[in-house]
């Protein structure tokens, strides 16, 4: 099972957005990055995620499952992107920072340190596992 991070803006779509949306879920558009596209696309059904809330906020929120695999996203006009859907399955315990994440450095080459523009980005197992940690829950598949 591969791992991945969702970034959000709070003020579009939240994590208390994601948790209304219910067992459903709902799709994950807007993607507009080819590399971002490239992730969205090696998504597999089950495939868990961080939730982060970027500009405002700047953490780690919670987790979220996919439940659909790539598909057209009716938001782009040009036909050239997808999307997925995506459910929340938990908060975390508490919220990681973006400051506590560029501290550890077992995460410096993390790429939310190191690319912060990329909003779906791949998460290594060790680093989900040092995240879940840091956010109070027990390692996540």
């Amino acid at each position: 099972m591969a791992h991945w991070l969702y970034k959000s803006e709070p003020s579009t779509w939240s994590w208390d957005d994601q948790v209304a949306a219910g067992k459903k879920g709902t799709f994950w558009s807007g993607v507009r990055n080819h590399s971002a596209k490239l992730n969205l696309m090696a998504m597999k059904k089950g495939d868990r995620g961080f939730f982060y809330h970027s500009n405002e906020g700047k953490a780690i929120v919670g987790i979220v499952e996919v439940t659909k695999e790539y598909y057209p996203d009716h938001t782009d006009p040009t036909g050239k992107f997808g999307m997925v859907d995506i459910r929340a399955v938990e908060p975390l315990k508490r919220p990681v920072t973006l400051e506590e994440i560029k501290v550890e450095p077992k995460l410096k080459d993390m790429i939310l340190v190191n690319n912060s523009r990329l909003s779906v980005q791949p998460v290594t197992d060790a680093e989900w596992a040092i995240i879940c940690r840091m956010g109070g829950l027990k390692q996540k598949d």
